[in-house]
């Protein structure tokens, strides 16, 4: 269980998870009613999900299609509410289904509470995996 109480050390942490593949270590940094949203989301992909279970369905065969090598490039910004930030990053990789090269930057407000996500709008652009043919991150369900 995580003890972190910075929304900065907790968004390391769940970069680590990600990294490691451990989704389910991930999930278990979300509080219960956390909300995701993806701003940019194309038509037939999720726009919000609200609560761990959701964002757990959806995250969960992340490793499946997108293999995270690195995040470089971590720039994490404060904002003027202690429990907010804001994070400009790149996630380097590559596509799982074709072994194609992800590099591709996000923008992400991440709220945290009681060492818990309880918000994270997710501002990245899902053409950067788009294939032919493809759902989700570049793969297919």
């Amino acid at each position: 269980m995580t003890t972190h109480t910075r929304p900065a050390d907790l968004f390391r942490e769940g970069l680590c998870r990600l990294l490691d593949k451990d989704i389910t270590g991930w999930i278990g940094l979300w509080a219960e009613d956390g909300v995701m949203e993806f701003p940019f989301a194309p038509p037939g992909r999720p726009k919000r999900l609200e609560g761990r279970t959701a964002i757990a369905d959806y995250m969960r065969p992340y490793p499946e299609h997108i293999d995270l090598h690195d995040f470089p490039d971590l720039t994490v910004h404060r904002t003027t509410d202690p429990a907010t930030i804001v994070v400009e990053m790149r996630g380097v990789g590559r596509l799982v289904r074709t072994g194609a090269p992800f590099d591709t930057t996000y923008i992400a407000v991440v709220t945290a509470r009681e060492g818990r996500f309880t918000a994270y709008r997710d501002y990245w652009s899902p053409l950067a995996v788009a294939e032919p043919g493809a759902d989700f991150a570049g793969g297919t369900r």
